[in-house]
């Protein structure tokens, strides 16, 4: 289970502003050293923020052929937040792959295709082996080091 934790940083200004579907960012030097066996396009798993409570996320990592931006890795935490949490620290854990990268013709055929890739991975998170990595101890080390200031 390949899992991150680094601090969400600004990103391309699009995800609630264009799409109405938040996202949060990871700094590119994180981008450039995730694992070589992740998959670019759309994969799924769990998130937490700061010493939060942990949710189920879409991440979609890779190039962005609708907006042709440079690599990035956006995450899609299924939460609804009170306030935004830039400068927090995110914990992501990717546990499945829904879908390559691929290109839209309009931005209502890609939110129509996030929105698949969100219920699509609501789904599967259910599924048992999912959902103990939900307890998994990368997200307690995770609370455990926030809590303490690290």
């Amino acid at each position: 289970v390949p899992g991150a934790d680094c601090q969400v940083v600004h990103g391309f200004g699009r995800g609630s502003k264009q799409l109405g579907i938040p996202t949060t960012n990871f700094p590119e030097q994180v981008v450039d050293n995730l694992p070589a066996d992740i998959f670019t396009g759309i994969n799924y798993g769990w998130a937490s923020v700061g010493s939060g409570d942990v949710h189920k996320m879409v991440v979609s990592i890779g190039w962005n052929p609708y907006y042709k931006n440079t690599k990035s890795m956006e995450t899609h935490i299924i939460h609804t937040f009170k306030e935004d949490f830039y400068g927090d620290i995110l914990n992501v854990a990717v546990v499945g792959y829904l879908r390559p990268e691929k290109n839209f013709d309009s931005l209502e055929s890609l939110i129509s295709a996030i929105q698949g890739d969100t219920e699509e991975a609501k789904k599967r998170l259910d599924f048992p082996e999912h959902l103990k990595i939900k307890e998994d101890n990368f997200f307690q080390v995770s609370k455990s080091k926030t809590m303490n200031g690290h």
